[in-house]
């Protein structure tokens, strides 16, 4: 099958499960999310993978010429290796391919004039129909030569291979395969070779429109695990430890054939106790909890952060002190979405924004990062939690179309804790479509309440 003729294909077998994917989003995200969301449902991997497919097919039509003629490339080429897959080819993958087959290349060509890009695999084995095959070995031994082939067919006037010395994930063209694509290289397109690095930090951190109407879906996803996690239902207080919780999300992503990106964070602060507590810690009555967890689902990622707080005896509220600590983190939020424009770097809207927030009297730390293929992934970073004051890997400009996760803290003294200073984490799942960053699943405005007097999770 043409490539060009995927995308076709794909919506006739996949346009009725599309449309229950839809009808399952949150229509319209408010700024709030739910304390105890409803439970969404879980796809079947086979439907799964159809989506996957969808969504590359989706991508490759779409992205792929707009970031080339952004970047004025004419031919991009990515090289990978079974099991030493690079980021971007790892990305455009098919659901049913689970790595890159021996030596996987694949060449994406604007022959100009507006006419369609070319992809081209130049490899073994085919990618679902998403890349025309081009090469055939009893033909041509020599994978490198026949790439050599091609570029000589079709003399581009630039040839963009992936290599960086600041993103890992422009980066993938290693040393070995890079001389040997070199050797086998007519010499008069040597000085025509120039770094992917941007079409590759485009290429993974620019969101479609097919991402975002199942995006929010999965962010619920994650909002629904975590309710549960923080409720009666995991937690007895005097009884369960932070990592008894921690291990509880691992084995209930194990039942739902989801798979985290990370391992997940629970931690404890405690009237009378300085910093974090974690592991074996018991939790009680009076503490604030807080986690750290994210999920991988149909290849899009979460990263999001709640604060929950464990009722005393007749209790029926948070104190005032943890209540206005994550209003304050709310606010700076608010102030950094405020500051988030197209073209302004990453450090010129860390430093914005921690102007505004310090003026009105906070203490911040911002570290937000933007989130998609990767969890932490391309583009540029607001801010570091170890370097508030600018960074080189935040001199790139935001760019519209781009998902974020907006993950900060501020530090609060609380009355009722004797003036103890508390660390107000937060973290929430965001879209930037150029005017405004809107939250995809809401944000936590209220804390999780945790006792005989809390609603339980179900």
């Amino acid at each position: 099958m043409k490539p060009g003729a995927l995308a076709a294909a794909f919506a006739g077998t996949v346009l009725s499960l599309f449309a229950v994917l839809t009808s399952l989003t949150v229509a319209q995200p408010t700024e709030s999310e739910a304390l105890h969301p409803a439970t969404p449902d879980i796809l079947p991997l086979r439907d799964r993978a159809d989506v996957i497919d969808m969504v590359i097919a989706d991508r490759l039509e779409t992205v792929i010429p707009e970031i080339m003629r952004e970047s004025g490339v004419s031919m991009w080429l990515l090289m990978a290796r079974e099991y030493f897959e690079e980021p971007v080819i790892e990305s455009m993958l098919d659901a049913r391919s689970m790595a890159a087959r021996r030596r996987t290349i694949l060449i994406f060509f604007d022959p100009g004039e507006g006419r369609p890009i070319e992809r081209l695999t130049v490899s073994r084995y085919g990618l679902a129909g998403l890349f025309e095959p081009s090469w055939d070995p009893a033909e041509q031994p020599d994978q490198w030569q026949a790439v050599a082939d091609i570029i000589a067919e079709r003399d581009p006037a630039s040839i963009a291979i992936n290599y960086s010395d600041l993103s890992a994930f422009g980066d993938g063209m290693t040393l070995s395969q890079y001389r040997l694509m070199m050797a086998a290289l007519p010499e008069r397109f040597h000085d025509r070779i120039t770094s992917g690095e941007t079409l590759a930090v485009r290429w993974l951190e620019t969101r479609t429109a097919r991402e975002m109407t199942i995006y929010p879906d999965i962010v619920r996803t994650a909002h629904w695990i975590m309710s549960r996690a923080f409720s009666t239902a995991v937690i007895e207080p005097g009884v369960t430890t932070a990592d008894d919780v921690v291990w509880w999300y691992r084995e209930e992503l194990s039942r739902l054939g989801i798979r985290p990106w990370f391992h997940p964070s629970v931690g404890i602060q405690r009237a009378g106790q300085d910093g974090m507590l974690y592991g074996d810690t018991v939790i009680e009555p009076g503490d604030l909890l807080w986690t750290d967890f994210g999920i991988t689902y149909l290849r899009l990622n979460t990263d999001t952060q709640h604060l929950a707080y464990v009722l005393r005896e007749g209790e029926t509220a948070a104190p005032q002190g943890l209540v206005d600590g994550l209003a304050a983190s709310n606010r700076v939020q608010d102030i950094l979405r405020e500051h988030m424009q197209v073209g302004l770097t990453g450090n010129e809207i860390l430093a914005r924004a921690r102007a505004q927030a310090i003026a009105e009297g906070i203490n911040p730390s911002i570290y937000s990062h933007p989130i998609g293929l990767h969890g932490h992934g391309a583009g540029t970073a607001i801010g570091f939690w170890d370097n508030q004051n600018g960074d080189p890997r935040s001199e790139y400009p935001l760019y519209a179309d781009t998902a974020w996760s907006i993950e900060l803290t501020t530090f609060g003294a609380v009355p009722e804790w004797g003036g103890q200073v508390v660390d107000f984490r937060t973290e929430e799942d965001a879209f930037f479509d150029g005017e405004t960053v809107r939250f995809l699943d809401g944000r936590q405005t209220e804390l999780i309440l945790i006792g005989a007097d809390a609603s339980p999770a179900q």
